[in-house]
């Protein structure tokens, strides 16, 4: 049988990978980090390892050991963890080292250049999904007015900026102003923030430029239009086919009911 190591981080994304990937008949080999990764993952593979953050070595060996050659980071850790809860082994001391700064591309491309030194080859979180990848077009009824248009062209300029910057992918943007920039925080954080300083603020996010797409695409889901309601949000724009949408169809129904408009360019 083909092997796939699964190297997951938080969310159902490691889920819905490993379930797709049973189904293309793999067996899933699985890296979970505590605290982070769903305890509901160890129901969909064939063998899993709990680690903290930061234990590389033992997530190598793990993945050599079980005669994995292909390997998919899929789901995220919490950032903000870095500071509080990470456990770093000999081999993430030196790998840190090497880091120009601690921004997601710069560790994430060098957590990827550590697998491939060990005969790893590292593919797309996608692989086994891409129909998660959000469609070019209009996904709503509601449609951006002329001003609401403006402002996202104003933040994806404003977006892609801040991301060649590796500070982060999202905005949001008022009669092209910038209210919220997302950093450390992430997308939810940055949508309450800003839309709590405009009623019917634009919310933008995007890939950043440099970003490898393998293991780090941008996502939206269930949450994000939630808290865009919460705060009178009017739009989401996101880029098509580098946007990963989670449960997209009721994410749309809910879109809908609250007069959002969710546009993929």
């Amino acid at each position: 049988m083909k092997k796939i190591g699964l190297i997951a981080g938080n969310g159902k994304f490691p889920i819905i990978f490993a379930k797709a990937a049973k189904r293309e008949g793999y067996e899933v080999i699985a890296i979970a980090h505590k605290g982070e990764t769903l305890r509901e993952l160890e129901d969909w593979v064939d063998s899993i390892k709990w680690i903290k953050i930061g234990q590389l070595t033992k997530l190598i060996d793990f993945l050599k050991e079980n005669g994995v050659k292909d390997v998919a980071l899929v789901g995220g850790i919490t950032k903000r963890k870095i500071f509080t809860e990470i456990m770093p082994d000999l081999r993430a001391l030196g790998l840190a080292l090497r880091l120009r700064n601690r921004e997601d591309d710069a560790i994430l491309r060098e957590v990827a250049r550590e697998l491939e030194k060990e005969g790893l080859t590292v593919q797309p979180s996608t692989l086994f999904v891409p129909s998660i990848l959000a469609p070019k077009g209009c996904l709503t009824k509601q449609r951006p007015n002329r001003q609401q248009r403006r402002d996202i062209e104003f933040g994806w300029k404003m977006a892609k900026a801040i991301g060649a910057l590796d500070i982060g992918q999202c905005v949001v943007v008022k009669q092209q102003t910038v209210l919220a920039v997302e950093a450390i925080d992430g997308t939810d954080e940055t949508i309450k923030r800003g839309g709590r300083l405009a009623k019917g603020a634009v919310v933008v996010k995007v890939s950043k430029p440099q970003q490898d797409l393998r293991f780090d695409v941008p996502a939206v889901g269930l949450t994000t239009i939630r808290n865009m309601t919460e705060v009178a949000a009017s739009v989401l724009a996101i880029e098509a086919g580098k946007t990963l949408m989670f449960d997209k169809e009721e994410m749309i129904r809910e879109a809908n009911r609250a007069k959002i408009s969710i546009i993929s360019l």
